[in-house]
């Protein structure tokens, strides 16, 4: 009897008599069967653990596959910098690129001019590699430095330049900097993502400039010898836009190759 009362009952629902009345053997057997349950009951744990420190980790590695770069304060001044010499350097750079096949029958294959130069692509590039701020400190920068003192723009520079019919698109490179750089680090770089972004960003930089061009076109005093408004869309939009675009498939091939590189 004192052997069966040594073994602890397995549950309290078991009442003390019955359980001195339960042979030793089965007391042996219930005994065996708890300790091996909550030999299970311990793996299953450990499993369980294991398994939520799994899921942690593979959270982690599709967070990380997922989650965009955002340039930090160092790489923007970098590329800030960057943007602001590239803008100054492609203003006087004239674009070109090799001509149409359908074309090589009289020249053969040549280089053409896209009558247009790399501003607006060192622009755009900007806004796709850097990001947004620093695509729009770069070009608040160059609009100081060259309505302040140096003679960067395409016709020179100095305060009077701001009357010049150009200039508004000079301004819509604030703009269409910044809201490329914003829409190009939305998700993970992808070449049509890069496309779309800087479209929309040269579509804001000519509706900038058409709309600077109507304010000096109505607004008495401004710029009297500017001519029709229609007239000088075409001269300033629509005339350089197939280059333009031409320059932009190529920014935006650039700027994937280098964000991938950059894993961003």
């Amino acid at each position: 009897m004192s052997n069966r009362q040594q073994l602890s009952k397995p549950n309290a629902d078991i009442t003390n008599y019955e359980w001195e009345v339960t042979p030793l053997s089965v007391k042996i057997v219930l005994q065996q069967l708890e300790q091996f349950l909550h030999q299970k009951q311990k793996t299953l744990e450990r499993v369980q653990a294991e398994n939520r420190w799994l899921r942690e980790q593979l959270d982690l590695r599709l967070d990380r596959q997922t989650k965009v770069h955002k340039p930090q304060l160092p790489e923007v001044i970098l590329w800030a910098t960057i943007g602001l010499i590239l803008t100054i350097a492609g203003t006087f750079i004239p674009a070109y690129t090799i001509a149409l096949p359908w074309h090589w029958g009289e020249q053969g294959m040549h280089i053409e001019t896209l009558r247009v130069s790399y501003q607006i692509g060192a622009v755009l590039l900007t806004g796709c590699i850097g990001g947004s701020s620093a695509a729009l400190l770069s070009q608040i920068a160059y609009l100081v430095l060259g309505l302040t003192w140096l003679p960067i723009f395409d016709r020179g520079g100095g305060w009077e330049y701001i009357l010049e019919p150009s200039f508004g698109y000079l301004l819509g490179f604030v703009l269409g900097a910044w809201i490329c750089g914003v829409l190009a680090f939305t998700a993970k770089v992808k070449l049509n993502l890069l496309a779309g972004s800087s479209l929309v960003g040269l579509f804001i930089i000519h509706l900038t400039g058409i709309i600077y061009l109507a304010v000096l076109t109505y607004v008495p005093g401004l710029n009297s010898e500017l001519g029709s408004l229609g007239q000088n869309i075409i001269t300033y939009s629509l005339n350089p836009l197939g280059g333009q675009l031409t320059v932009v498939c190529g920014i935006c091939l650039i700027a994937y190759m280098m964000r991938k590189m950059m894993l961003s």
